[in-house]
């Protein structure tokens, strides 16, 4: 028999992160999908989600860089609850080595993609923290109206300079992990996927928040739904925008 010629099987194509667009609709049916996959293993889900707030607040709470440590655990985190919404939608239970999944491959580019997050994150609270600085000791009422009125400006700002971060962070983290694509390709896709499909995501993050709105009315105990909720959510958009994964 002869030898099989040198080169092949050919390797796959690298993965592009082409995307297509979705109906608004589409928005409603992330989240249906979302609450499926809590519903056929709640337990499971309760202690996924616990642990990885334990993991998230535990970095927070630590003096100096806590927040900015959090920020960076953040893509390992995503990774590993999509790890286990892509257990759960193939019919198994999600186990908890599943948040490992981000530590066994591509730790170095999630932690590019975590420090990217963290210093888009302390770029946008450059304003706030500047007009706090700036307060005057003491208020007098037109002074306190100014103050007032300069930091609201600035939470606008915030508000719409973080949605093009969110956009790009959105699938960054399962793009990078499971497409192995590099973090900047991954950032630039993910964006791209998100703004093609604003009107969905206008759909799915409205409900979000008002779900979330009821989250924090029960004592933040609802996020211990709400999370795997939004991260079944998630599994299922990028499973429906991006072609061919």
């Amino acid at each position: 028999m002869a030898a099989a010629p040198s080169g092949f099987p050919l390797a796959p194509p690298p993965f592009t992160g082409r995307s297509r667009v979705v109906e608004p609709g589409a928005g409603f049916d992330w989240l249906r999908q979302g609450w499926v996959l809590f519903g056929a293993y709640p337990g499971r889900w309760l202690g996924q989600s616990l642990l990885c707030l334990s993991v998230l607040g535990l970095a927070a709470s630590l003096p100096g860089l806590g927040v900015g440590l959090a920020l960076c655990a953040l893509p390992f985190c995503c990774v590993g609850m999509l790890a286990a919404c892509q257990r759960a939608a193939r019919g198994e239970a999600p186990r908890l080595d599943d948040l490992l999944t981000s530590w066994r491959a591509r730790r170095a580019a999630l932690m590019r993609l975590g420090l990217g997050f963290c210093l888009g994150g302390a770029l946008l609270a450059l304003p706030h923290a500047w007009r706090v600085a700036a307060a005057p000791a003491a208020f007098g009422l037109a002074e306190l109206g100014r103050w007032l009125g300069g930091f609201l400006l600035d939470a606008l700002l915030v508000v719409v300079l973080s949605l093009p971060l969110a956009m790009a962070f959105c699938f960054a983290p399962a793009l990078v992990a499971f497409q192995r694509m590099a973090p900047w390709a991954a950032l630039k896709a993910s964006g791209a996927a998100c703004l093609k499909n604003w009107r969905a995501f206008l759909v799915c993050g409205g409900l979000l928040a008002m779900l979330a709105c009821v989250a924090v009315l029960s004592l933040g105990l609802g996020f211990l739904v709400l999370i795997p909720v939004a991260c079944g959510a998630l599994h299922a958009a990028y499973r429906d925008i991006f072609v061919g994964v």
